[in-house]
């Protein structure tokens, strides 16, 4: 190990005993806390993308805003309305704006090279649609790694109807990852050498511990069998908190984004995630918090204590704080090298504590898709061939791959690596049911399309196939078809379908939940339903940013 990254590796292991991780220890003192969040309203909106300075760690950066906002504007719609925003381009690079999640014309969905041609440097592009749609969703480049850079933004739709729930007040609360690095520098990184930013690997300590814990024998197999398919069981970010700042509505964890409220109220959180690379562990300790939608659908109530939260994915939870003290909005990144951090409080001199961070999650043999871990009750067993030995396509195999699941099972009810047995209520998909009755017609044919990849190279893909060599899938207006996705990787991958629904199947066909963004964990397998009903090209990809260029696919609806 150089010196350089023991260096490195010391000041992070400091900044995460003081709390502060994933920070240059230089910024803390004079990292000066930033307006709040600029809210526009109304169906007339002039939006400007630009570069600005910004400094989250002690040093100047660049950043791509909108409005000279990061995150951007949060832009408050009203179901029913049409909106009209006119976008203009200072940069001197193309950009574009995607309204992610919002159900529109093809030629507004905002996907260069797809829907329209991107907006040039000095140009201004006139977006318009009607809403038709009500809840909690998000804006952001969707060229080159603008995104990573600064350029998303909150979208708040107010329903036609009454809410269906009572609220006092409400907070947008948008997780985001911030780098100085470069993010080309980041993905040149990845290229060269996949692990660079995951110290996590296992010490001398961890063996010892195991040996007591298991047995020479178990242990030496299972570091075998991880050492034979040169994976780490620590492999559950690409990019981490050695890298990243983790930000709350802009804010590091210092700064401590504010939350005021008065007790006994009862409070709407919409928490997005609007991070490049990090899923985030999302809680208030000693706040039980009650789901009420996810990716702008009502779902039945449902009380827990902790949300995963997929790159992309939104949810919509009620709180309602009994005593007059503050409490932590926690965020932790699925990793645990790093978290984001708010305070819902009666009053701003009051600080609530900060939770310990959790331990650093281990994969397992189910995480591998090797599905020998997965007790009753974990098996939903759809459509029969649940037990059948997997199918892969023979594009599967070759150097692009190097990990394939051989026994992927529905774990729609497994909390997800890291959060399994924490002691705490955590949300499961199983769980997720429409708040209204859903009449789906059953699935006309079935789609099954595995995501791939090699690690060691740092390719993406589907089916073995990245992006640029792939054909479009190609979808019958009006039919109904289930895709399965398999992830044949160790990783979790938060799939977005541009343009369509995603009617997650949960089991219950009367209450399917719609969805725009999903999880599919590590070695697993989840299934829903969509039906092409808006014609066009449409985008399907991994919403982690490095991984979209493989792990992407073109839909055409016609």
């Amino acid at each position: 190990m150089s010196s350089f990254i023991s260096r490195r590796q010391f000041l992070h292991d400091f900044a995460l005993a003081s709390g502060v991780c994933g920070l240059g220890l230089t910024g803390l003192a004079h990292a000066a806390p930033r307006d709040a969040v600029p809210t526009l309203s109304g169906k007339q909106f002039n939006l400007t993308i630009g570069s600005q300075t910004v400094n989250f760690t002690g040093t100047e950066r660049p950043a791509t805003t909108v409005n000279n906002s990061l995150p951007a504007p949060i832009l408050r719609w009203r179901e029913g309305d049409t909106v009209t925003l006119n976008v203009t381009n200072t940069l001197p690079v193309d950009s574009s704006i995607h309204w992610h999640g919002i159900i529109l014309p093809n030629a507004m969905d905002g996907v260069p090279g797809m829907t329209f041609a991107g907006i040039k440097p000095g140009e201004t592009f006139r977006y318009q649609f009607p809403l038709n749609q009500s809840g909690t969703y998000w804006y952001h480049s969707h060229s080159g790694f603008q995104e990573q850079t600064g350029m998303y933004g909150a979208i708040v739709i107010e329903p036609k109807a009454a809410y269906p729930f009572h609220f006092d007040r409400e907070y947008v609360l948008m997780l985001s990852d911030w780098s100085d690095e470069k993010p080309l520098d980041i993905y040149h990184t990845l290229k060269k050498k996949s692990h660079y930013y995951n110290f996590s690997e296992r010490t001398a300590q961890d063996l010892w511990r195991e040996i007591k814990a298991q047995g020479v024998e178990k242990t030496w197999a299972e570091r075998a069998m991880w050492n034979d398919m040169r994976m780490s069981d620590r492999d559950i970010s690409d990019v981490t908190g050695y890298t990243y700042t983790y930000l709350l509505n802009g804010q590091t964890p210092e700064n401590r984004w504010q939350a005021p409220f008065k007790k006994g109220e009862k409070i709407l959180l919409r928490l997005i995630n609007a991070a490049a690379m990090t899923l985030f562990d999302f809680r208030i300790p000693d706040l039980k918090m009650t789901v009420v939608a996810n990716d702008g659908q009502y779902v039945e109530p449902i009380s827990v204590d902790e949300i995963r939260i997929g790159v992309a994915e939104t949810y919509d939870v009620l709180v309602e704080p009994q005593s007059d003290r503050a409490y932590a909005l926690f965020a932790q990144a699925i990793d645990r090298t790093g978290y984001a951090l708010g305070n819902l409080s009666p009053d701003a001199s009051l600080k609530a504590d900060m939770p310990a961070l959790d331990p650093q999650p281990v994969l397992t043999h189910a995480d591998m898709g090797m599905g020998m871990m997965m007790g009753a009750g974990h098996h939903h067993h759809h459509h029969g061939h649940q037990m059948a030995k997997q199918q892969h396509a023979k594009t599967e195999y070759g150097a692009h791959v190097d990990m394939r699941a051989d026994n992927p099972q529905y774990r729609l009810d497994d909390p997800g690596v890291g959060l399994r047995d924490n002691g705490r209520e955590v949300l499961t998909y199983s769980q997720l049911r429409n708040l209204y009755p859903t009449h789906d017609p059953e699935p006309e044919r079935e789609i099954e399309l595995h995501l791939t990849g090699n690690m060691h190279r740092y390719m993406w893909s589907i089916n073995g196939v990245k992006f640029a060599d792939a054909e479009p899938l190609k979808l019958k207006y009006g039919e109904r078809v289930r895709i399965t996705l398999v992830n044949d990787t160790m990783m979790n991958h938060p799939i977005h379908l541009h343009g369509l629904w995603s009617d997650l199947e949960t089991g219950d066909d009367s209450r399917l939940p719609r969805k725009h963004t999903v999880i599919v964990q590590p070695g697993a397998k989840i299934s829903y339903r969509v039906t092409a009903d808006a014609k066009g090209r449409w985008a399907y990809h991994c919403h982690l940013l490095y991984h979209m260029l493989g792990m992407f696919r073109e839909v055409v609806v016609s």
